[in-house]
């Protein structure tokens, strides 16, 4: 199994309850649906949500999922999937996303877009930081740190 998180709820103590059916709670059906054609494909289907969602809003869910789950190829396919959509309305929020699961490369890549671009400014006018700096400012002081680390070896390496 792909999943170790469905390995212990499949084969371990809950088997011998006897209860047939596992549920899935907190979970949208088509985020699950393309949580199993992974672990069957070992690929990303084409993601399209009926429920007019974005992609970068489903791909979020499924990054999730994959961290519930511990599917860690999924979840790196969903990090880099993020990464490569970042933009200043987005990034404080994948700041988030990735300091919640764990997800070092899209926080990495969150800190490199905010950093290299300048852009400081424009991404604190997001309600993405508003929100952030309301619910997770320890993640703020740690990016600003990083970026602080990142201008110094530039400074000293040029």
């Amino acid at each position: 199994m792909r999943s170790p998180v469905f390995k212990a709820e499949f084969y371990g103590p809950m088997r011998e309850t006897g209860t047939p059916l596992i549920t899935i709670k907190d979970m949208q059906p088509d985020v699950f649906k393309a949580l199993l054609h992974f672990i069957y494909t070992d690929s990303l289907q084409t993601i399209d949500d009926p429920e007019g969602n974005s992609r970068a809003e489903m791909v979020q869910h499924l990054l999730v999922a994959a961290d519930r789950y511990d599917l860690e190829k999924l979840k790196l396919v969903c990090e880099r999937i993020l990464w490569e959509n970042l933009d200043v309305q987005n990034v404080a929020t994948m700041l988030a996303l990735a300091d919640q699961h764990h997800c070092d490369i899209l926080n990495d890549a969150c800190i490199e877009f905010i950093s290299s671009q300048k852009i400081m400014d424009a991404v604190a006018a997001t309600q993405g930081y508003v929100d952030l700096k309301r619910s997770g400012p320890s993640i703020l002081v740690d990016a600003q740190l990083k970026i602080m680390r990142r201008l110094y070896k530039t400074l000293v390496s040029g």
